[in-house]
This record gives structure tokens, C-alpha cells and sequence, in this order.
């Protein structure tokens, strides 16, 4: 898991071949005028979704994982608490791994919390298991999905 800000984004281009493309496109494109939906950057391989929801509490929430998709989530509007653990430790599935969908959730807590406010993003890979959404106001983010192979 990465925690840092917006224009530092383009720093981590090293770590997957697609990161450079993504960095391009969250930090030049103004995400703020995007519709909420899927922004398809190259095929079923790298899109962006833009959310803006209500939050919601932390016992209203499930730890989740991927397995095919890193996750590059960009607060653009309000502050979220996103909870962290390792998908290796975690034990306890809630519901089984769906492929379709890409997601699977577990019972377990996360082991820490981080406040990302606007301007901030956190990446977090298969190995790790994240809790989003957690707030008490509006949350206004885009989520980049970067196909793992």
C-alpha cells in the first residue's frame, strides 16, 4: 500500500508499466468535470471509475481484495478513512472471490486506518486488503484499475 499526494503520483511510473498512463490522465484531465462511471484508458486493461457517494461508517463496511486489478483511489472532494490489512493475514471471507467482478470481502478488521484527504491517493495492490468509503460527509474520488498482467 502507497499513501502520497496527487502530483507525486507520476514518482511510482516505475512500479507497472501502465502507471505512466494513468499518472498522464489523473494529473492533467479535469477529473472534477468527468461524469460518475467507467473512463476506459486502454481496453479492460486500465480504466478509471469516478465515484461520488455518501460515506459510510466503519462497522457498515467489509475489508475487500482484488486479484487482476491494482487500485490507484484519488480523493478529489472531502476526506475518506480507508482501512488496510494484508490480504495474506486476512482469514475470514465474508463472500467468496467473485472473477467477473474482481472483488472478494472478509470478515476481519483492518490492522490500521489512514485519513486521505483531497489531493491524496492511496494504491493498493493484490496483497493488500482495503476498506473504503468510510466518512461522514460526500466523497467525491476516482478509482484507476490497472490490469496486474
Amino acid at each position: 500500500m502507497i499513501l502520497d499526494f496527487l502530483p507525486n503520483l507520476q514518482n511510482y511510473s516505475s512500479l507497472h508499466s501502465d502507471f505512466k498512463l494513468v499518472s498522464d490522465f489523473l494529473i492533467n484531465d479535469n477529473l472534477y468535470s468527468l461524469p460518475v462511471g467507467k473512463h476506459e484508458l486502454r481496453d479492460d486493461k486500465v480504466f478509471v471509475v469516478i465515484d461520488k457517494c455518501h460515506g459510510r461508517k466503519k462497522e457498515d463496511a467489509k475489508l475487500e481484495a482484488h486479484r487482476k486489478y491494482i487500485d490507484i483511489q484519488l480523493v478529489l472532494a472531502g476526506t475518506e478513512i480507508m482501512g488496510w490489512k494484508p490480504t495474506a493475514t486476512c482469514k475470514e471471507v465474508y463472500t467468496k472471490y467473485n472473477s467477473e467482478k474482481d472483488i472478494l470481502f472478509f470478515r476481519e478488521t483492518p490492522d490500521s486506518w489512514i485519513t486521505v484527504k483531497e489531493n491524496m491517493f492511496a494504491i493498493f495492490f493484490p496483497e493488500d486488503a482495503h476498506l473504503p468509503l468510510v466518512s461522514e460527509g460526500i466523497i467525491h474520488k476516482a478509482i484507476a484499475k490497472i490490469a496486474v498482467n
